[in-house]
């Protein structure tokens, strides 16, 4: 083994950051028989040098994360304070510096992961992101290694721990969303803001990062379709309920039946009771894979947390440890399909469509109509009125986003129909 070591740059040290430097410290002799060569904590960059944290060497910690990342040095800078910037900023000046860089920024790599790797392989540093999508679940190794001899077709997933902490309390109890996400608040699972978490931003970055991986190719975060779970009621529960299933926030990543393309969209949807997904309870992550030669694979754990997401992080810093002491770096962007990526009007799935209809003779006539008129073929209908109203429930075969926007538009002019209580996309058949 050798005897002297790679010396480590934490930039940040909330709660991620400073498990990473407790497991360091608490697992250092384990760390470098796996790695060969002990690992040192050689500086850490705050924002607050004031605070106490426990384990950490006062001397070891400064505000001036540059200065740190530029000391030519350090062999690896772990970076968890997230954002774009300075993280970017520090990201390529500790590639121009020497250093190869473990990151858990899901937003950065997600908008610039493409740049960012580009000058790693210039540099010949490292780029490690375990972290950043599904916190201790080992999921990015397994896709951009274990199957690189293989085709994946589709990704599906739950990669935001608290969406479905919120989702699986209303199908649980009944509760309400706000009733849901104060409860989610109260435990700690949801931020004082949870906008990135319910309005599905956290997850459409994550989606990017897993699409460029599946597919070889390049996915922004602008090329995600992202909607939201706030409006997702209890009667929509009770609906899933009746057709034998239950509602998540699931970020899907798919290629295209003739691969010429690919697409990636995050959105609530119903899945049957049936599908491992399904299952997945509290604040938990799990992704479905799908490839031509290994068939379905799920990947389950903890997708949140200080403990987990270092995990990944830690995992990552012996791998790239590992390269730095072999003089060589591990893989790195594959984007050589460059596919395009479709847009949601493309996508095709099924729909469940909540109607609020008049309750007299020839409505269902009318609304089916409506449907065949636009090439959206209905699977199953239900119908129940009171008093002059009714609930008019469609689900409809596969049928193009496009599609039902239009069918949906022409439902609203009818005079019969009141309104559309609610619309969902069916998937996991």
């Amino acid at each position: 083994m050798r005897t002297r070591p790679l010396k480590v740059a934490l930039l940040g040290c909330g709660v991620v950051g400073s498990e990473v430097a407790r497991i360091m410290t608490t697992h250092a002799d384990d760390l470098a028989a796996r790695i060969g060569a002990p690992v040192e904590l050689a500086g850490v960059a705050v924002r607050r040098p004031s605070k106490v944290r426990e384990g950490i060497d006062p001397a070891l910690v400064t505000t001036d994360a540059t200065a740190l990342v530029k000391r030519g040095d350090i062999d690896v800078v772990v970076e968890v304070i997230g954002g774009i910037e300075p993280a970017r900023t520090l990201i390529t000046t500790a590639f121009e510096h020497g250093a190869s860089v473990v990151s858990a920024n899901k937003a950065l790599l997600a908008q610039d992961g493409a740049a960012l790797h580009a000058l790693a392989e210039e540099q010949g540093r490292d780029l490690y992101y375990e972290a950043a999508v599904a916190g201790a679940i080992p999921l990015i190794r397994p896709l951009r290694e274990s199957l690189a001899g293989d085709k994946v077709n589709r990704v599906l997933g739950i990669v935001n721990g608290t969406t479905n902490f919120i989702l699986d309390k209303m199908d649980s109890t009944g509760a309400g969303y706000q009733e849901a996400l104060d409860e989610a608040t109260a435990l700690g699972y949801a931020e004082a803001d949870p906008t990135a978490d319910v309005e599905g931003f956290d997850a459409a970055a994550k989606a990017a990062i897993l699409a460029g991986i599946a597919f070889h190719t390049r996915v922004r975060l602008d090329d995600v379709y992202r909607e939201g779970m706030t409006e997702v009621t209890a009667a929509d529960f009770a609906s899933a309920r009746q057709m034998g299933c239950t509602i998540k926030l699931l970020a899907i990543c798919e290629r295209a039946a003739d691969g010429g393309s690919v697409t990636a969209r995050v959105h609530p949807a119903m899945i049957p009771l049936t599908h491992p997904l399904a299952s997945v309870r509290g604040a938990y992550n799990a992704v479905f894979v799908e490839s031509d030669a290994s068939g379905q694979l799920m990947f389950y754990g903890p997708g949140a947390g200080g403990a987990p997401t270092a995990s990944a992080v830690l995992g990552d810093l012996v791998a790239v440890c590992r390269n730095k002491l072999s003089g060589a770096t591990g893989p790195g962007d594959s984007a050589y399909t460059q596919l395009p990526v479709s847009s949601m009007g493309e996508v095709v799935t099924r729909y469940h469509i909540s109607l609020d209809v008049a309750d007299k003779p020839g409505v269902l006539a009318q609304v089916a109509t409506v449907f065949a008129e636009h090439g959206v073929s209905i699977d199953t209908v239900r119908q129940q009125g009171k008093d002059g109203e009714a609930s008019l429930v469609v689900v409809t075969h596969r049928a193009s986003d496009a599609s039902l926007n239009g069918t949906v538009e022409a439902l609203r002019n009818l005079d019969t129909v009141r309104g559309v209580a609610s619309i969902m996309r069916v998937e996991g058949e």
